[in-house]
């Protein structure tokens, strides 16, 4: 049980960072800190707020990890769902002829399969409580 916690720290500690990152990075890009807009060209704002939320509910996710709350399998879920419904807009934005930078699809994908594995790794962890 003790080998259990100390994981599910570690875990909530990590989705903490990768929560922080995300919020730090979108919010950067939403409200033009640091010159970070100019710097990301062709950026897709859907994209950015999406990714603004995904950082809160990671957030919310760590919290209720460290409370060993059924529910913070839920959120990861949520998180993952709306990531994958972004990046199919996203699809069909650019399809559309909607300008783009190629590095947006290739951080969705990476962003979903983080997401994922959050999701997949507290699933196991909480099934144990």
């Amino acid at each position: 049980m003790k080998k259990n916690k100390i994981f599910s720290y570690v875990i909530a500690i990590t989705l903490i960072a990768f929560a922080s990152v995300t919020v730090f990075m979108s919010s950067s890009v939403i409200f033009d800190w640091f010159g970070i807009r100019e710097k990301e060209g062709d950026y897709v704002p859907f994209i950015v707020w999406t990714n603004f939320i995904a950082g809160f509910l990671y957030l919310i996710s760590a919290y209720g990890l460290l409370k060993a709350q059924k529910w913070t399998f839920w959120v990861l879920t949520g998180a993952t769902l709306l990531l994958i419904i972004a990046l199919i807009v996203l699809a069909l934005y650019i399809n559309y002829g909607g300008v783009f930078e190629l590095k947006n699809v290739g951080a969705m994908g990476f962003r979903i399969a983080i997401t994922f594995t959050f999701t997949v790794i507290v699933y196991n962890i909480l099934k144990k409580y």
